[in-house]
């Protein structure tokens, strides 16, 4: 079973979007998910977890730019 971590959530104006992480070991495949109020639109492969990593920091600091602040 592959387990879907929390890297961050934003809010604004009462909703949120949340990027996830699952990572399946044995298949070599890092998925990074981002979900708006709870409904996944959309998901990207990335080749490893790092990488994954990189690319949630990256869509984080667009976010911020735009109004949406860190809550856990």
């Amino acid at each position: 079973m592959n387990e879907t971590l929390r890297v961050w959530r934003v809010r604004k104006d009462h909703t949120w979007i949340d990027a996830r992480m699952r990572d399946d070991a044995a298949s070599g495949v890092v998925e990074l998910l981002f979900f708006y109020d709870d409904s996944l639109v959309f998901a990207r492969r990335c080749r490893t977890r790092d990488e994954a990593l990189a690319d949630a920091r990256s869509y984080l600091q667009n976010l911020q730019r735009a109004g949406w602040n860190t809550h856990w």
